[in-house]
This record gives C-alpha cells, structure tokens and sequence, in this order.
C-alpha cells in the first residue's frame, strides 16, 4: 500500500499540473517546484530516514512515515496558495522518506525463507509497476471529474488502512548495530541538493549573472567540499566517501542522475505539451502515456531477469540509445502530430526507462560488503531522486528561457539535453561495468571488509579504526 500511494503520487502530479497552473496563477518555476519539494526533500533524507528506522525501530518510522504522507496530502489538497502548496508537499516527502526504504528493510527482515522473501519483493514491484501505470489515468479522472485538489485526496484513507494494518501484522524490528546519526552530514547534504536545485529553477527567472543565483551556486560548491572534507572524518558517517572509490559506484551515482533527469524531464514536458499544446484533457493526457507505463513496467522485469542472468551491462547498453533515441523523436512534435507518433515514441522511450532502474542498483552494490550494500542501495536511490529534480528543474529552466518563442520551440533545446543524459547512461554503463571497474570494485570491498572487521574489533575499546 505505501509503494503504490508513494508510485501513484509521482505521476499523478504531473497530469494535474497544468490544473494547478490555471487554479493558482503559477508559473514555470512555481510548478517546478511543486515537483522538486517532494523529490528534493526525499533525496536529502533517504538516507537518515534509514538510519531513524535502524535505530529506533522500523514499524515505528513506517508508521510515522504513512502519518506524515497522510497528513501532508490533506493539507496539500487544502493548500490556499502556491506556497502553502509547495510547502506541504516537502511535508508529503518527509513522510515518503521514510515508506520505501524502510518497507524494503521490513520485507527482508520479516520474510526470512529465501523464496518467501522473493515472492515478497516480486509483489512490490508488481504494486509498483501498477502505481506507474494507474497514476496518469487515475490523475485525468479526478482532475476531470472534481479537480486538482483531489488527486490528494486518494492518499488519505490508503495512509489510513496501512498504518491501521502495520499495527496489527508488522512486527517490530531494529539493527543490531545502528550507525550514528551525522547531523553534520546531513545538513551539509541539505546545503548541497536545494542550493544547486534552486539556482537551476530560479537563474531564467532571475538571470544567471545576478548575485543571489551566483551565491547559490558557490554555496553548492562550499557545501559539496565541506561534505566530503566532514564525512572522511565521521566515524559512521552519512555518506561513506570510501565507496567512491569503486568505479561500478561511482558510475552507478552518475547513472541514476542521468537516467532519472531523462524520466523527470519527461513527465514535466510531456503533460504541458499534451494539455497546452494539443489541448487534450486531464482524463486524456492520462490516457496517452498508458503504452510509455505498460512498456515501462514490462521492460523493468525484462532487466531485473538480464541483470540477473548477464549482469548490468547489457541493460544499461541498450537503456541509454533507447533514452536519447525516444528523447530525438520528440524533437518534432508540435499541435498536429499523429497520435501513432506519439505512441511509438513513449514506446521507445519506456522501454529505456524500464530498462534502466534494475542495473543501476546492482551495479552500485558491486563488489560491496554485504553489510554495507543496503547502504550503497541507499545512495542509489538518493541519485535517483536528485536525479529526477535535477531533470524537472533543468528541463523548466530552458522552457521558462524560450517562452517568448512559444513551447513546442523552446522545448527543442530541453529535449536535446534528455537525449544528453541518454547518451550519458550509454557511456556510463559501458565505464562502469568494463574489466578495469569491475577490478576497482573487488578492491575496494576488499579494503571495506578490511576496515570493518577493524572496527568492530575496536569498537569495545573506543579506539575504532577507519
């Protein structure tokens, strides 16, 4: 239940956007926005939330989590201004933080039998395919029929009968050992993500010569040195920097930026070229993207059954062409486009999507100790969500640039740059899974395993070694 409100949100967004442009008076950045406070707050605390569950235990923060969502969701569907807007969806994400990643750890740690805990995580995916499928349709009938405030609604009485049913059946559990939280770290992550965010959406409207987008970013820069200046010093630090040192990692970082920016982007310029450029209806902007969510869903169990049997490798070859390929065709969409167009490129381009989510996890946990590749899993999925803001914030900052030209013109140059980032995952795929990444990773969970057999020996002591 908490994958598929959590899945049905992301999408469900979109299709209301050009609603909510109308209701509220917004402009390109403001619907940005109301798309990167959701994204931007999870990517920022993906990563303490885990620690959070570890520690004080994980039916504890789901349940806190759905509350949070829950309640955020109300308020969003009550928002009396833009502002309020953006600001209850950053509540929505502090809840969703704590869904994914933590049902995840409840799965693995309830369904202890192999096969049991296969089934179990083969169900969420299913949920979760659905969710990516359900949420446009879902989103045009509830725009259509009672307006944007209700695509929150839905979230509500689900958050409800979840957490009512975590309380009856999903037991208790924390780590044995939980890391220290880095309250350092995490501010420092904070600093890092919503100051290059920011700069991005606000530098068209703004100009990017103008003193505070120049702060902005040198802000980005001190952050991002700090950061790594802090955790090489953290004993149990939010971001191990060691792991950089893996080049399947390093490239698996790189990856899910990319492959996510593309998917971000997308849903951004795709519901504003089908409602404002086609003139098509919620309910019928919805109805569009079902072949991109059905290919999307396919192709992701295609991956998952090709990392599985090959490795990485070859999914990821053939995400990236496929992501720059489906990103060229809309290159030439305007009012009067076919809709067999249309369909063919969302096919395409899906296909890369599905294809891309399952190797990029894999290949970040490469060569990692066991014990330490949930936390790498963690930085994937943190990549993903910065990744997705990163495409919404880029993807508007060039439409809100050409606006003068019309849309479907000044989109050209924001679906080039998706293309980009699709041969960006081609390269990066081929980097990060040759024989030489491959060797870097084996090293580096040798010096990993190294050091943490070393810390555990200390621990008693208070003398830990890193």
């Amino acid at each position: 239940m908490s994958v598929f409100i959590a899945g049905v949100d992301a999408t469900i967004i979109n299709v209301a956007l050009p609603a909510i442009q109308r209701g509220m008076h917004a402009s390109v950045s403001g619907l940005q926005w109301t798309i990167d406070a959701y994204t931007l707050v999870i990517a920022c605390l993906l990563m303490l939330s885990g620690s959070l569950a570890d520690r004080f235990g994980r039916r504890r923060a789901f349940r806190t989590g759905l509350a949070l969502f829950s309640i955020g969701s109300l308020l969003c569907s009550v928002a009396p201004g833009l502002g309020w807007l953006v600001g209850f969806r950053a509540v929505q994400a502090v809840g969703g933080s704590l869904l994914n990643p933590v049902a995840m750890s409840i799965i693995v740690n309830t369904f202890t039998d192999r096969r049991e805990r296969a089934r179990a995580v083969g169900v969420w995916g299913s949920v979760a395919g659905l969710s990516l499928a359900a949420g446009p349709v879902l989103g045009g009938l509830l725009v259509s029929g009672l307006g944007w405030r209700s695509i929150f609604w839905i979230n509500v009485p689900i958050g409800i009968a979840a957490i009512v049913l975590t309380q009856r059946f999903v037991p208790e559990s924390k780590a044995a050992r939980a890391r220290r939280l880095d309250p350092f770290g995490q501010v420092l992550v904070v600093v890092l993500l919503a100051s290059i965010t920011a700069a991005i959406i606000e530098g068209p409207r703004r100009g990017w010569g103008s003193a505070s987008i120049v702060t902005l970013f040198v802000v980005a820069a001190l952050g991002a040195g700090a950061l790594v200046v802090v955790e090489t010093r953290r004993r149990d630090p939010l971001i191990d920097m060691r792991f950089f040192r893996s080049a399947p990692f390093s490239g698996a970082m790189l990856i899910a930026v990319a492959a996510f920016a593309t998917l971000g982007g997308f849903l951004f310029l795709n519901t504003l070229y089908l409602q404002d450029v086609r003139g098509e209806s919620a309910l019928g902007a919805g109805v569009r993207t079902i072949p991109m969510a059905v290919v999307m869903a396919v192709f992701a169990t295609v991956s998952g059954r090709l990392v599985a049997a090959r490795g990485p490798r070859l999914p990821l070859v053939l995400a990236g062409p496929l992501l720059a390929v489906g990103a060229l065709l809309f290159l030439r969409l305007d009012a009067r486009t076919p809709l067999w167009y249309l369909v063919v490129a969302y096919v395409v381009f899906g296909a890369g999507s599905g294809l891309v989510t399952a190797p990029i996890t894999n290949t970040a946990v490469s060569g990692m100790p066991a014990d330490q590749a949930g936390v790498a899993g963690a930085l994937a999925s943190t990549s993903r969500q910065f990744g997705s803001a990163v495409g919404v914030a880029v993807t508007g900052a060039i439409i809100a640039a050409g606006t003068g030209a019309g849309f479907v013109t000044a989109s050209h140059a924001a679906w080039a740059v998706i293309a980009g980032c699709g041969v960006a995952v081609l390269l990066g795929g081929l980097a990060s899974t040759s024989r030489w990444a491959r060797q870097t990773a084996r090293r580096n969970g040798e010096r990993l395993a190294a050091a943490r057999t070393r810390e555990v020996t200390h621990a008693d002591s208070g003398n830990t070694v890193r």
